[in-house]
């Protein structure tokens, strides 16, 4: 077995090149010729055939995880593209016999032959999940490649004309396979290169008068494992590669389905911006974070649907991702802000000092918040949370008496989200001025959150007006988000300011640091009143 900890500490990891692959695939029987490219509309001439032996080594589980979810990794030597090379899930529903596949392909130096590199592998910790990778399949391919170019000179596409040996390296009974676990095939490939999606249609009628016929396979890899490389329950609305399903039932669907339909979207989003989190790009922890919370909206206003231990359980579960990826994002929020501000004060010793106490005040607990993060990232906790995700899903565990149409049960989630954000904002206005009203209004803000959220599952059945509460409720929430954020600001400069020893014009920059937090939190309150007033009618009729 090759490693599989990748790791994770900022400015260790070189981040791989990529680009995006959309291509089509054709079998082809060994007598067929390759007709004349140049007959294709658009395509002006051909370039002279080149002839290349390329090797390369695919990697994947025991269990064949990756080839489950159409990714595939490999090293390949020969060629023009010689190394490392990671193929990720389709970008858009895509690669069947009628659409090009697209798909993002990251590239990486050769390294070692047994040493899967790192920023491969950063992408594919989320759904290895502590698994390990070996060499699963070799694969020797004598491939010619035709240049098309257009009436300009541009390099259009590349038709290549592949003569593939495929070993497994753990032999099984996959379909074709003979002595030893050899395969031998042809295949054609069309791959773009500067060429647009309409070069497709009129090519594939040339090659298809040639003899070739739409793949049966979405890789070279696929064809070589053969039923082994199935993909993933698709029960309830469950995918081969993990992305979001449609609505086939449209406006007459179950609640059930909905709320699968609405998760499957989020669990999509968890998994793409896994690899950005861990790489500290910017939104990615906030975009993960997002997805989390939505699918605990989505679970705790439909929970009545479902059994209810899995259900309490995943919520649980979800609460801990949550607030782990709210140490870092909180901190950068924070940070971002008070540089900001200190940004407007006008330039000075004091200014100075107190900029450098709360880079190292706030810094530190980015710092601290991330490396916790990254820690929750390699755990088991966070990968047996991806799986049951994937398995509530795939199977939700619904009761047997909830058959009720998603219509009806949205709008009636709506309607009781709707009622919960009514009754904090009253008690809001009842609070004492201070620290109680400030809570209160953070709780509006909370349930306005899960109010967006909620409307957000209604749209898939509900349509415009569903969408319109969901972005009332979002306004408010934004707003009251504000509102927090100079709380949080507020307290925390009166924290740093308690320092007796602090010189003058320091605590002086800290003060007026909190002043402007106060006029925020004053206009903030202001507009969210506002902002409620004109909404008001909207959010008590809901979505009916």
């Amino acid at each position: 077995m090759v490693r599989t900890r990748a790791r994770m500490r900022k400015g260790q990891l070189v981040k791989a090149s990529q680009g995006l692959e959309i291509e089509k695939k054709y079998d082809v029987d060994d007598a067929a010729a390759v007709p004349a490219l140049d007959r294709v509309t658009g395509v002006a001439r051909t370039g002279a055939p080149h002839t290349a032996v390329l090797e390369a080594v695919y990697f994947d589980t025991a269990r064949h995880i990756l080839a489950s979810r159409r990714i595939t990794l490999r090293r390949r030597t020969g060629g023009t593209d010689a190394g490392w090379h990671l193929k990720l899930p389709p970008l858009e529903s895509g690669g069947t016999a009628t659409e090009p596949q697209q798909r993002r392909e990251l590239h990486a130096p050769l390294g070692q032959p047994g040493v899967v590199p790192d920023s491969l592998l950063v992408h594919i910790q989320a759904y290895l999940r502590g698994a390990a990778v070996a060499p699963v399949v070799r694969l020797e391919t004598r491939r010619t490649t035709h240049a098309l170019y257009g009436e300009d000179g541009v390099h259009l596409a590349d038709l290549a004309d592949d003569r593939v040996t495929a070993e497994r390296l753990h032999p099984g009974q996959g379909e074709g396979a003979g002595p030893g676990g050899q395969q031998q095939w042809r295949e054609w490939e069309l791959e773009l290169v500067h060429g647009g999606p309409g070069l497709f249609a009129p090519a594939e009628e040339l090659l298809v008068q040639a003899g070739a016929r739409p793949a049966g396979h979405a890789s070279k890899l696929a064809r070589a494992l053969g039923g082994e490389a199935g993909g993933q329950s698709t029960q309830q609305g469950g995918t081969p590669d993990g992305s979001t399903p449609d609505l086939a039932a449209g406006k007459k669907a179950p609640a059930a389905a909905v709320v699968t339909v609405y998760v499957a979207a989020q669990i999509h989003e968890i998994l793409a911006q896994d690899p950005g989190v861990r790489l500290e790009e910017p939104e990615s922890v906030h975009n993960m974070r997002s997805a989390v919370r939505r699918i605990r909206s989505a679970l705790a206003a439909y929970r009545k649907l479902y059994s209810a231990r899995p259900v309490r359980h995943m919520r649980d579960e979800l609460k801990w991702l949550g607030q782990v990826l709210g140490g870092p994002r909180d901190a950068e929020v924070l940070l971002d802000r008070l540089r900001g501000h200190l940004g407007e004060l006008p330039p000075s010793h004091g200014v100075a000092a107190a900029s450098d106490r709360v880079e190292r005040k706030v810094g530190g607990a980015f710092d601290d918040g991330y490396r916790h993060l990254q820690e929750a990232l390699r755990s088991d906790r966070y990968f047996r949370l991806l799986d049951d995700l994937e398995a509530f899903r795939d199977a939700p565990p619904v009761r047997s008496e909830a058959v009720a149409r998603g219509r009806r049960e949205s709008a009636k989630a709506v309607d009781k989200s709707a009622r919960r954000l009514r009754r904090s904002h009253k008690a809001a206005t009842r609070a004492r001025r201070g620290t109680d009203h400030e809570n209160a209004l953070h709780q509006v803000r909370k349930d306005a959150k899960r109010l967006r959220h909620v409307a957000e599952t209604a749209a898939l059945v509900r349509g415009k007006r569903a969408r319109k509460v969901a972005k009332a409720a979002q306004r408010q929430q934004k707003i009251l988000g504000d509102f927090h954020d100079a709380v949080i600001a507020r307290d925390l400069l009166g924290a740093i300011g308690s320092d007796t020893e602090m010189a003058a014009p320091e605590a002086a920059a800290l003060t007026a640091l909190r002043t402007l937090q106060a006029e925020e939190m004053a206009a903030a309150e202001a507009k969210y009143l506002k902002v409620r007033r004109k909404s008001r009618e909207l959010l008590r009729r809901g979505v009916l």
